[in-house]
C-alpha cells in the first residue's frame, strides 16, 4: 500500500494534467488565455465536486463491495 502523501502528490499531479490539457484545448478553441483558464478552471472544480457527490453515493450502495457470495 503505498503512503497518503504519495497519493496526494498523484491526484494532484493528475489535476494538474488535466487542468493543463482542458486549458491547452480551451485555448486552441476560444483563442483567449483568459477565457481557457477560467473554463479549465470550472471543469476541475465541477469535476471535482460531482467526484465527491458520486463517491458518496456509491459508498451507499452495497453491490460488490465486499459482502459475501451467496452460492
Amino acid at each position: 500500500m503505498e503512503s497518503n502523501l504519495r497519493t496526494i502528490i498523484k491526484a494532484m499531479t493528475w489535476q494538474l494534467l488535466g487542468l493543463l490539457t482542458t486549458s491547452l484545448l480551451a485555448w486552441f478553441h476560444t483563442g483567449s488565455v483568459l477565457d481557457a483558464l477560467t473554463f479549465a478552471l470550472s471543469t476541475s472544480a465541477t469535476g471535482f465536486a460531482f467526484f465527491f457527490l458520486h463517491e458518496r453515493l456509491w459508498a451507499r450502495v452495497r453491490w460488490g463491495a465486499g459482502e459475501e457470495r451467496r452460492v
